[in-house]
């Protein structure tokens, strides 16, 4: 992959995105900065090409997806929402269209077969907070903060409700949802909606070593546990430790289970296949 990609709105814009290959590591950065890294339909577009392209590479282990500028992501483009009024429908196909690509992206992120690492340095408003929410992990700088402030403008955050409740406990996700307002690292990671807070100075260290420790595991087991841990959380109780019973069997019988347990009993260091 290249070290810069995916779509611009004209030929004298820089692309949306940036990304960068290294090591496993692969970084999908929105450079967006005076649009506040708005996900309008150019921008989900973009993000949606690139999450395939990563997870047809074998060489990406772990995605960081991060911004330029003090607003990680503001959510939809509200001035592109408003332009749609305009339409013959007052913009109901519009909204319809924007909704359902929203949606097909973040589950998209759920359902990558790479561990998706979200980098906050800014803002993440509405549905740059649901983005937050979706991605495996989340990693934020200490001037960070996090909100769903539609029901200000008159537009309840419902999409980015289904993320964030998913995430935090009903209490804090209604909180957020209901009043609107702005939540600080700390509590946002009180809540659960991030891993760890990083002083802007050593993000990059932190974050460098989240992603390097990931990539170093077998990629067909990471990608095994991830999607069975998705699955379960939607499974009565003992569905889940049925179905969670029937994944561990399989992966007992992949190859880099043989040869990662091994290792360990050889006290060596495993030789993934990633099968």
């Amino acid at each position: 992959m290249s070290d810069a990609a995916a779509a611009s709105s004209s030929p004298t814009e820089r692309p949306l995105l940036s990304t960068l290959l290294h090591e496993g590591v692969y970084r999908i950065v929105m450079q967006r900065p005076e649009r506040m890294n708005a996900l309008s339909r150019e921008m989900m577009t973009a993000l949606s090409e690139e999450l395939t392209r990563a997870e047809e590479n074998k060489d990406v282990r772990v995605i960081l997806l991060g911004a330029e500028g003090k607003v990680f992501c503001a959510g939809h483009d509200l001035k592109e929402l408003t332009a749609a009024r305009a339409e013959a429908d007052r913009g109901r196909g519009t909204y319809e269209h924007i909704m359902r690509q929203c949606s097909a992206l973040m589950q998209q992120i759920v359902r990558h077969p790479k561990p998706v690492i979200a980098v906050v340095t800014g803002v993440a408003t509405a549905a740059g907070c649901q983005l937050v929410a979706s991605c495996d992990l989340a990693i934020a700088t200490d001037t960070a903060t996090f909100c769903t402030p539609g029901v200000n403008i008159g537009l309840f955050c419902s999409t980015p409700m289904v993320a964030l409740s998913r995430n935090v406990s009903r209490k804090q996700a209604m909180e957020m949802l209901l009043t609107g307002e702005s939540i600080d690292a700390s509590t946002a990671k009180d809540f659960g909606l991030i891993n760890r807070i990083v002083p802007a100075d050593y993000l990059e260290q932190v974050v460098q070593k989240y992603a390097e420790t990931i990539a170093s595991k077998s990629a067909y087991t990471v990608k095994v546990g991830k999607e069975a841990f998705y699955q379960q959380l939607e499974m009565p109780l003992s569905e889940a430790y049925d179905h969670a019973a029937s994944v561990m069997v399989e992966n007992m019988m992949a190859r880099d289970a043989e040869e990662g347990i091994g290792a360990f009993l050889q006290k060596r260091k495993p030789e993934w296949t990633d099968s």
